[in-house]
């Protein structure tokens, strides 16, 4: 089981809009102990998004998606949910007293007509609330209008401002029990002087030992905005994995390459050289 999310809108892929879930997401779950597994863009194309859910449901993760919940033609993703599952939407009653809530909230006190909630505009507004069968709500504290989860997936909408206090609260009411239960450590340090064909060996050797620890290799040709040793072709050499085993492994990591002659940089070091004030 890991943590997905699924991106839903045209208007990221065009670039009309830039994303903010996926740092967020990422925030969000890192707080509480979580690494984010996987993550996909995806357009408002209905069988696109209709065959990535059933992938995704018969995974068994757990995933957030972000998007498409509204009522109008470009929202496709609640009709896409049942299709995927093979389940009928039904209006669900909590919602739609939800939606009905909003709606009232909305109609100004002064206004001329008294409010309709059977008006054809209020009536599609209740469209907001059509899950599919057997689904369960997600609060939404910012207008009231809920999203919607089933078999571990949770559909919010594409607002961050709605999105992600209910990301939070499902994270918070249906996951605590997941909250910091793997403890997980990363170290890593910079290498200079030496290219990935001579580490690899050392990285296979290093999981190889020490089974359930990853090693990692981030080459760089230079970072000339971040400046000091960053500004050099260097690579970020690190472990990650239960905090024990990371712990070792690292002084193996370490010494295997001061015996391959690369020149070694804590990035703490280097971050701290990189801050200060040139002259």
């Amino acid at each position: 089981m890991a943590f997905g999310v699924i991106i839903i809108g045209d208007e990221i892929l065009s670039g009309r809009r830039i994303d903010k879930h996926l740092p967020k997401v990422i925030e969000l779950l890192g707080a509480r102990g979580l690494p984010l597994g996987w993550a996909e863009y995806i357009g408002d194309d209905p069988e696109r998004i209709t065959a990535t859910l059933r992938r995704t449901f018969a995974s068994g993760d757990i995933v957030f998606s972000t998007g498409g919940i509204g009522a109008t033609p470009d929202d496709h993703t609640r009709q896409c949910a049942a299709a995927a599952l093979g389940v009928p939407l039904e209006l669900h009653p909590e919602a739609a007293k939800l939606i009905q809530e909003r709606i009232r909230d909305m109609h100004p006190a002064n206004a001329a007509a008294p409010l309709d909630l059977d008006s054809p505009e209020n009536r599609h507004r209740l469209n907001m609330g059509t899950y599919p069968q057997g689904a369960s709500i997600i609060p939404n504290g910012y207008n009231k209008i809920p999203g919607f989860s089933i078999r571990q997936h949770h559909f919010v909408p594409g607002f961050p401002v709605m999105a992600w206090p209910m990301i939070e609260w499902v994270l918070d009411t249906q996951y605590a029990h997941l909250h910091h239960a793997m403890p997980h450590a990363e170290k890593s340090l910079l290498v200079f002087e030496l290219p990935e064909s001579r580490l690899t060996p050392l990285m296979e050797k290093i999981e190889r030992d020490f089974p359930g620890v990853r090693v990692f290799s981030l080459p760089s040709v230079g970072d000339a905005e971040r400046g000091g040793v960053y500004a050099r072709h260097h690579i970020d050499l690190g472990v990650k994995g239960e905090p024990e085993a990371v712990a070792a492994a690292f002084v193996k990591l370490r010494e295997g390459v001061h015996l391959l002659g690369g020149d070694i940089v804590e990035p703490e070091a280097a971050a701290a050289a990189a801050a200060k004030p040139r002259a």
